[in-house]
């Protein structure tokens, strides 16, 4: 029996979240449906970009954000209890 994958299960084996035994068929699912081929393609080439994307803060954030934690003594502790 042939199994029918989706584009969740792609996307699953993109991020290696399948079993050994799922990404054999989902490879061999590749070869045999080319939009699933290039659906895989695509979001293969989204991640790669992705994974180049470095976000720095402003440095006036960075700045308040140390402000704001020098006004604790360091030996206080947080309150977590909400």
């Amino acid at each position: 029996m042939t199994k029918t994958f989706t584009y969740d299960d792609v996307v699953r084996y993109l991020y290696a979240e399948t079993s050994p035994q799922e990404n054999n068929e989902i490879v061999e699912a590749l070869t045999s449906d080319s939009d699933m081929l290039a659906f895989y393609l695509d979001a293969l080439e989204l991640q790669t970009q992705m994974d180049r994307i470095v976000r720095t803060p402003p440095s006036r954030v960075t700045d308040n954000v140390l402000r704001y934690s020098r006004q604790y003594p360091s030996s206080q502790t947080a309150d977590l209890s909400i």
